[in-house]
């Protein structure tokens, strides 16, 4: 008995403290613990009080443990904390506050502000107070957002969206619901041309290495063949081109033969607002091939492909002093003659790379499995198949999904094809919130059941991604697993990277697929890769089998299969090669599955061994060669897989300057590696550990510098670097129950801030001073009585309590 009666009273007071609702008031109390207290006092009073014979009659006794019972109870229910909760509509006075970017990104859109206020003001007679939350080059709109909200209020933002620095929207619609306050918009269109250049690419690579650099253009109302494209190298022009329309990217591949820092510079021409972001600047900064380690029992071409890129030096065995390598590369090596591999270990851990390539000698051919080199690896062996996995598809049922919907289950139903029966299957639906829709359960035999769930959803709500990420992984619990997210993105994204970084260190990773008409991939691609995920478009949902097809859902493709293209070494690559083999290896948890075999056996994989990196090729032809991958297009990826090992070519010299490029009025720190303190006459070095000085440089204007041996670039500040409103708005709008307002539309403006100065809310009544006035009361009421008897002439003798 005595077992069960905790649980029995801690059930008690937790319902006591969810609260029970009668009619339309909800009734509950704060501190329900303090209920404890009324079986003490009843104790003590009925001891006190009724237990012996005493000098006072059994009525009068009976009437005072009556008295005092009262009076100890409703004591008890004030330290309890007793309340209600009532929804009451309550009036206000409306006001409009319009919160007006003023920016510098602002300038191509048509100002609305003015003409608005002046319109809710004197023709709907609604006061219009106009705060600026951003000018000039800074757009710190989150914070201007926040500081502007109050509880209960509804702010209007004119705004692009774009914020340069502080505060997220995000973060600022957080605060808003926090607030019970919304967050209405109105939707801005551009009314003038404006171009922005800017080029993506490599900062660092070695002498004779082709590198990519994508140079974009966009804007606004742009047409067609009125921007012209010049990129030069180191003044020398390289490409001129009319963009038929208007915004585009264009790849530049370039080698450099000389060390030291090149120059690349993209301008753009043609009418537009702003002429400072018509030109950007790239450095590249090219030092000596690394030294690399090759080492094999055989002759295979790969060697001499990496020794057109690199210094390469050759081995057939590991040997105990790797210092003067950057990385080591092993093709086709058993495990029992690698050589020293202890060495290798503390070489990799050190932050030095690795790169172990297939053949019939090495992987699940070479004792790789339980050997020390085995163990260094993405890979494991001779498991090539997938296993059963703990899977929770959150599909986004919310208001953004709401005219895709039908998109949404096509595609929901689409990827659960792909699983295959070993695996085990819960749905979560979410918007504003998650729901659960359908607990873990094995899919062999649950497959229809699931099916009918996923048809059966409805659509709705605000969206928030974070909430479908906590659903999913509250109902995978203590497991470890994968969340399939299914969503268009729309929505802040800070919120849901946290909670997806957190669910990765749990051992939970999340793969998000672009479901809806307007997917942000961007958001989805950050969500994914906290976790260590992936992010699949609609049409790529087959890849989803290399990771869970099983034996009932085997992948068929035609070739190499890129698998995450949003890594260092897939970015821009295409590959058309087939080759014939591959080692029987599957990839390991924490690991970084890349590229796929036309089987769905993984052929590139990577991770991080200590500080270091490490990466696999898999696949091979006949011989032991590479096949195709050994020819362009596809020989991209074996020099970035090379690269990825190698990491900085520069982290093992000394007298190296690093700095990066910057813009106007962002600081850059200049690193020096060295033994002595560098002598520089622009910046001072400070020392921030052995042979390593630092400094930081804050430019004022564009162009190019230079501190000791490096150049770096000065680009326009951040305010120019895109134009045009933001999809971010429509989600800061949904999150917080605001309003999308067209320009012209000041009556609708005041009009919300009418319906939204008379609100229906819950008001919580304390009600512990009526407890302890009750008690107060009841007190002396009962003092009352017993001095009343006394003066009818009952003795003191004869009741015996007064």
């Amino acid at each position: 008995m005595a077992g069960t009666t905790g649980p029995a009273l801690a059930g008690m007071l937790v319902w006591l403290q969810m609260e029970t609702t009668v009619g339309d008031i909800v009734v509950g109390l704060e501190r329900p613990l303090a209920l404890v207290a009324v079986p003490i006092a009843l104790a003590a009073l009925w001891w006190l009080v009724l237990r012996g014979e005493g000098m006072a009659s059994e009525r009068d006794r009976r009437l005072l443990f009556v008295s005092r019972v009262v009076v100890a109870v409703l004591l008890v229910t004030a330290a309890a904390g007793p309340y209600t909760v009532v929804s009451r509509e309550t009036t206000g006075d409306p006001r409009v506050t319009l919160l007006a970017d003023r920016s510098e990104s602002m300038q191509v859109n048509e100002n609305v502000t003015d003409l608005l206020a002046t319109r809710i003001e004197e023709e709907e007679g609604v006061p219009v107070t106009v705060a600026t939350i951003a000018d000039g080059n800074q757009s710190r709109i989150g914070d201007g957002v926040a500081a502007n909200l109050q509880e209960n209020g509804s702010v209007v933002l004119v705004s692009d969206g774009r914020v340069t620095g502080g505060r997220s929207l995000g973060s600022a619609a957080d605060l808003a619901t926090s607030l019970n306050a919304t967050i209405s918009t109105v939707d801005i269109d551009a009314v003038d041309p404006e171009r922005v250049v800017s080029i993506a690419g490599p900062s660092k690579t070695s002498t004779g290495v082709t590198s990519t650099f994508l140079v974009t253009v966009d804007g606004t109302l742009l047409e067609e063949g009125t921007t012209q494209l010049t990129v030069s190298v180191d003044g020398e022009e390289v490409r001129t081109e009319r963009l038929d329309n208007g915004s585009r990217s264009i790849e530049i591949a370039r080698g450099f033969d000389s060390t030291g820092s090149h120059r690349i510079t993209a301008t753009v021409s043609g009418s537009d607002t702003v002429e400072a972001n018509n030109v950007y600047r790239k450095t590249v900064r090219v030092v000596e091939q690394p030294d690399i380690l090759y080492v094999s029992r055989g002759r295979y071409p790969f060697e001499s492909y990496l020794s057109d890129l690199y210094d390469v030096e050759r081995a057939q065995s590991v040997p105990e002093d790797l210092s003067g390598y950057y990385a080591v590369v092993i093709q086709d090596v058993a495990a029992g003659d690698v050589g020293n591999v202890d060495s290798l270990q503390r070489f990799v851990i050190d932050g030095n790379g690795l790169v172990v390539v297939g053949g019939d000698n090495s992987f699940e051919n070479g004792d790789y499995d339980g050997s020390p080199i085995g163990s260094m690896l993405p890979v494991s062996f001779g498991e090539a198949s997938a296993g059963s996995a703990n899977i929770v598809m959150a599909i986004d049922i919310s208001g953004s999904a709401e005219s895709g919907m039908r998109l949404q289950k096509s595609i929901a139903l689409n990827a659960l094809d792909q699983l295959g029966d070993e695996n085990t299957v819960g749905i979560v639906a979410f918007n504003y919130q998650a729901y659960s829709v359908a607990e873990p359960q094995p899919l062999s035999e649950n497959r229809e059941f699931l099916e009918d769930r996923i048809r059966r959803l409805q659509s709705g709500g605000a969206t928030s991604i974070a909430s479908g990420l906590r659903g999913a992984g509250e109902m995978l619990g203590e497991q470890q697993g994968t969340v399939i997210m299914l969503s268009d993105g729309q929505d802040r994204v800070g919120e849901a990277a946290t909670v997806s970084n957190q669910l990765g260190s749990r051992g939970i990773r999340v793969i998000t697929i672009g479901a809806g008409q307007n997917v942000d991939e961007a958001t989805l691609q950050r969500i994914a890769s906290q976790s260590g995920g992936t992010y699949f478009r609609a049409t790529e949902t087959d890849r989803l089998r290399l990771f869970f097809g099983g034996s009932s859902r085997q992948f068929s493709g035609d070739g190499l299969t890129i698998v995450n293209p949003n890594t260092f070494i897939t970015s821009g690559v295409t590959l058309e090669s087939n080759p014939s083999r591959a080692n029987d290896v599957s990839i390991r948890r924490g690991a970084d599955f890349l590229v796929a075999t036309g089987g769905g056996t993984p052929a590139f994989a990577t991770w991080r061994y200590g500080l270091g990196r490490v990466a696999t090729i898999t696949t091979y032809g006949g011989r032991g060669t590479l096949d195709g991958l050994l020819q362009r297009p596809d020989s991209l990826i074996l020099t970035k897989t090379v690269n990825y090992a190698i990491g900085d070519p520069e982290r093992k010299s000394s007298g190296v300057t690093d700095v990066a490029d910057t813009r106007v009025g962002q600081s850059t720190t200049v690193t020096y590696r060295g033994q002595n303190r560098p002598d520089a006459d622009v910046v001072e070095f400070r020392q921030v550990s052995t042979d390593t000085y630092e400094a930081t440089i804050t430019p004022d204007q564009q162009g190019y510098g230079e501190v000791l041996d490096a150049t770096y670039a000065v680009n326009y500040p951040r305010e120019y670097d895109a134009f045009g409103q933001t999809g971010e708005l429509r989600s800061v709008v949904q999150t917080t129950g605001g309003r999308q307002f067209e320009r012209n539309e000041a009556d609708e403006i005041a009009e919300f801030a009418r319906e939204e100065s008379t609100r229906v809310r819950d008001v919580e009544q304390s009600w512990t001073w009526l407890a302890l006035l009750l008690a107060l009361l009841a007190y002396f009421a009962e003092v009352v009585v017993r001095r009343l008897q006394v003066y009818r002439g009952r003795s003191r003798t004869e009741s015996g309590l007064t």
